[in-house]
């Protein structure tokens, strides 16, 4: 890859050859290709391997908030990324440069010797050898997709294993059921590694506690071995070890307070030591981009309504548009304002029970285009959804060009604007914004 652009089009065009699909879980071809490379995964820091479906990424960033907060260096790998393919890749607190990135994937693809593989495995393998060359305490890796089949689960020996809230998605590689799905998101469970399991629904967490069982791995569930809840303005938190009072997430959303207890309940876990000052300073730290982000002035922002709020956020599913909803109907609670929503959609997900939950919240919905090529639906097919789950909705063009004719609206008061229905889509306005993560 020397002296080629570090873009996702480079990748594609360099390895996409390699396998005729994008995604095609299997372990076969990635241990063969770290076999080659001397299994990098074999030394590795301690892992905590982390699946989900929606909040796997933010349970990782208060994971790595805390540890910070610690004085401990972390390694995080997660996925996909919104503007820079280093996104994924965090060596010791920080996202790997161009040069020690392309040289790593220099060194996969010599050592794959154009052997079939899928992008991600090339990825997934570049990620493993830096790790391996980087000093650091622990590493947060999470699930690619699914678990049991994905790139990442060649650790065999993690400190442990996390399941975010499993939901539908993904169903034309996991299965037709949540039960399906959560099986196949249990796949990461290792023997007496313990496994710490966020708020699931009933089938969910039966197909889990059947795989733990299988794997005689000791289980910590939400609700059962650790509790939260809201109180005067904190988050209390409360397991085996007694009680923790901190404030309320930084990131945006009741739906984040979950994801802090999960990440809480795991570093509680491994680390009774740790003392209610690194979990006080990683929840005021703790960062994860579009999610449920409100972006600063910039060039995309300036093009909105004069006074208007723009908010971002990645979800693009039923659960994350329930919780998405959810939350931004508390923020309506704080000033109320017509709330608009600027939405795309990739044509494999279910677009029309994402658009349901905004039934009543919003004032009209614009749907664009994603850009760069991605299998995304049509602003018109997206519009057509919308009005079936019975939203106001009309086609518009781009981002840019759905703010600009907001814009050139009188409004008594300054809308409030939602952007989301897709990591892409989110990706894209950050970067045209200005606030590519760093």
């Amino acid at each position: 890859m020397s002296g080629q652009a570090l873009t996702s089009g480079a990748l594609a065009e360099r390895f996409a050859g390699l396998h005729p699909k994008l995604i095609d879980l299997s372990l076969g071809r990635i241990e063969r290709l770290l076999r080659d490379l001397g299994d990098p995964q074999k030394r590795l820091p301690p892992t905590i391997h982390v699946a989900g479906t929606n909040g796997k990424g933010s349970t990782v960033a208060f994971m790595r908030a805390f540890y910070e907060a610690a004085g401990k260096r972390v390694h995080a790998d997660t996925s996909p990324h919104l503007v820079r393919i280093n996104e994924r890749i965090r060596l010791a607190g920080r996202l790997v440069d161009d040069e020690r990135l392309i040289d790593a994937l220099d060194r996969v693809e010599r050592f794959n010797a154009g052997a079939p593989i899928t992008i991600f495995e090339i990825l997934t393998a570049a990620a493993f050898e830096l790790f391996a060359a980087t000093p650091a305490d622990v590493l947060l890796l999470e699930v690619g997709l699914g678990g049991r089949f994905d790139s990442t689960n060649v650790i065999e020996n993690p400190a442990a294993t996390v399941i975010a809230p499993v939901s539908m998605d993904h169903c034309e590689f996991l299965g037709d059921s949540v039960e399906k799905i959560a099986g196949e998101k249990a796949g990461i469970l290792k023997p007496g590694a313990p496994a710490i399991v966020g708020e699931q629904e009933p089938a969910a967490l039966r197909a889990i506690e059947r795989a733990a069982m299988k794997m005689r791995a000791p289980l910590t569930v939400a609700g059962r071995d650790y509790h939260l809840h809201e109180e005067g303005g904190r988050l209390v938190f409360e397991d085996s070890l007694g009680l923790l009072d901190l404030p309320l997430p930084r990131l945006s959303g009741r739906h984040q307070f979950a994801n802090a207890g999960l990440a809480i309940a795991t570093i509680r876990r491994l680390h009774p030591e740790f003392s209610n000052r690194h979990f006080e300073i990683g929840m005021r730290e703790a960062t994860w981009p579009a999610r449920l982000q409100k972006l600063r002035p910039g060039p995309l922002v300036a093009l909105a309504p004069a006074g208007s709020e723009v908010w971002l956020d990645g979800a693009h599913n039923d659960a994350g548009g329930k919780v998405l909803a959810e939350a931004m109907a508390d923020i309506e609670d704080g000033r109320p304002a017509p709330l608009i929503l600027i939405t795309a959609s990739l044509k494999s997900k279910d677009t029309r029970a994402f658009l349901a939950h905004f039934k009543g919240l919003v004032h009209e919905a614009l749907t664009v285009s994603i850009p760069g090529d991605h299998a995304a639906r049509t602003p018109e097919e997206v519009a057509a959804m919308a009005r079936e789950v019975g939203l106001n909705a009309a086609a518009s063009g781009t981002v840019a060009e759905a703010l600009q004719a907001l814009a050139a609206r009188p409004w008594p008061e300054p809308p409030r604007v939602l952007i989301a229905g897709s990591l892409y889509l989110a990706g894209a306005v950050l970067e045209r914004n200005g606030e590519a993560p760093t």
